[in-house]
Order: C-alpha cells, then structure tokens, then sequence
C-alpha cells in the first residue's frame, strides 16, 4: 500500500519482467551520494534470499520511515538465482546470501564494494503438515515408506545444507521433487502436496500454524552463514550503504533474532 515515505515493493526472483521492472525503479531514483546514511533518498534495490522475505520486508518498512523520500525494492530468491542474475548485470544495491558459497560467485566476478560479512546464521528444521500426521520425529522417518518429502535443489544453500544434514545422519532420501528455494519447498507442505520438507527453522516459524517443525540433532552440521554486501556498481551507493547499516545495527539484529535467525 501507498505510504507517504515511500513506496516499499517486492520482485519476483528469476525472470525477465523481474530484471525490466528493476531496471526501471533503479533508473528512478539513484540517490545523492552521503555517507553514515544523512540524505539518503532515491530507490534502494536489494537482492536476497527467499528465507529473508518476512523480515526484511519488516527492515525496509523500518528503512523508507527512517529516510523519507526512498523506496525499497527487494528482489528474492534461491541465493544462486540471484548471484547469477547479478553477474549478468541486473542493477542491484545490496545483495544478502543464505550462504558464503553463493556470495564467493559474486565476489570473485569482483561485484562487491568491499568484503562481505555474515549478519546472521541459520539451521534447518523438517517441516510437517500441522499435528504431524506421520509421527516424524527424525531424518530417518523422511525414509518411510509412502512419506511425500520434498527439498530444495542441491545447488541453493538450504539444499546444500539438507544434503550435509542427511549425509552426516547417514540417511538415504529420494524427495518428490527439489524446488529451487526455500519457500517453494515449504508451499508445498503448506498446500498439503508434500508430507514435509527440510527447510530453514525461520521459514517454519513464519508459517506460523500452518506447518509443523521438527528439530533434529544434524542440523547442528549444517548451520549457514548469511553474507552481505554492497555492489560494486550500486545505482545508489549511499542508500545501500544506510541500508547495510540498517541490518547490522541493533535494531536490525532484533527484527532477525524475532524471526528465528541465529546470531553470527
């Protein structure tokens, strides 16, 4: 909805009228260069993962209030989708990773102002149908006979991150499908088209009532770091600045905390 400081919108990860309309809010507005984050205005377009959908939409709420005159455009997404579309040079401010295997593909093109830095940490959690139908208390009960459990795809972090869970149990799993991030993983427990997912513990509490999470002890194996960083070629340096800030500072590590994130 219209506010009178700005505007906060949400892209779509992975397709071309995502790029086009990020193009457009990027050319609208570039912002006077600053520093600290003093008369920061213009569009800020940040690239993140999907598992941040929830709390950073809340951080750049809190962001356009703080500056007057900005809009936040977040484009989320599996965190590979999002590295690549930035190496091909869709205009991006910020780009914040669900792991530093995905940011390393930005920085080695050389995309970042500087180096990045992990800002929270996150741990898998299998998700169920409300009540837990199946009785699914461990990664061995994925295996069950007849069980529908979906994954992310190996190549985004939260599936890297089941793969080294399920390795680490010794667990064999054949999943339904992989999906290409987080949530859409989770949609599908949501929908009640898969009996459960492996999936972020933030993205499980964001569900609220409408999964069930189980905690399993090789999560503790594959905890992920999230990264992130200002871009090299930002069409808005400053703004992206003050908003990096924004989500390192206090505050910003409150809103995090409150969704689940663990501290880095």
């Amino acid at each position: 909805m219209p506010r009178s400081h700005g505007t906060l919108r949400i892209a779509g990860a992975g397709t071309a009228a995502a790029v086009l309309m990020l193009s457009a809010c990027s050319a609208s507005g570039s912002g006077s260069p600053a520093s600290g984050g003093q008369g920061v205005t213009g569009t800020v377009t940040v690239f993140a993962a999907a598992s941040l959908k929830e709390s950073f939409t809340t951080l750049g709420e809190r962001f356009e209030k703080e500056h007057p005159g900005t809009e936040v455009t977040f484009n989320f997404g599996g965190s590979d989708g999002l590295a690549a579309g930035i190496n091909s040079g869709a205009p991006a401010d910020v780009f914040a990773a669900a792991s530093a295997k995905t940011m390393k593909l930005v920085t080695d093109e050389g995309l970042t102002a500087g180096s990045p830095s992990t800002f929270v940490r996150n741990r898998l959690e299998i998700a169920t149908t409300p009540g837990n139908p199946h009785a699914i208390d461990s990664l061995e009960d994925l295996t069950a006979s007849g069980l529908k459990v979906v994954l992310c795809d190996e190549t985004v972090p939260c599936g890297a991150a089941a793969r080294t869970a399920l390795t680490a149990g010794g667990v064999e799993l054949k999943p339904v499908s992989y999906e290409q991030d987080v949530k859409s993983a989770l949609t599908k427990v949501r929908l009640k088209e898969a009996d459960a997912a492996l999936v972020y513990r933030t993205d499980v509490r964001a569900a609220g009532d409408k999964v069930e999470g189980v905690e399993f002890p090789e999560s503790a194996e594959a905890v992920n770091d999230y990264p992130i960083a200002r871009l090299e070629n930002a069409p808005n340096p400053s703004a992206a600045k003050a908003f990096v800030a924004l989500v390192k500072s206090a505050q910003g590590q409150k809103v995090l905390a409150e969704a689940g994130f663990l501290k880095p």
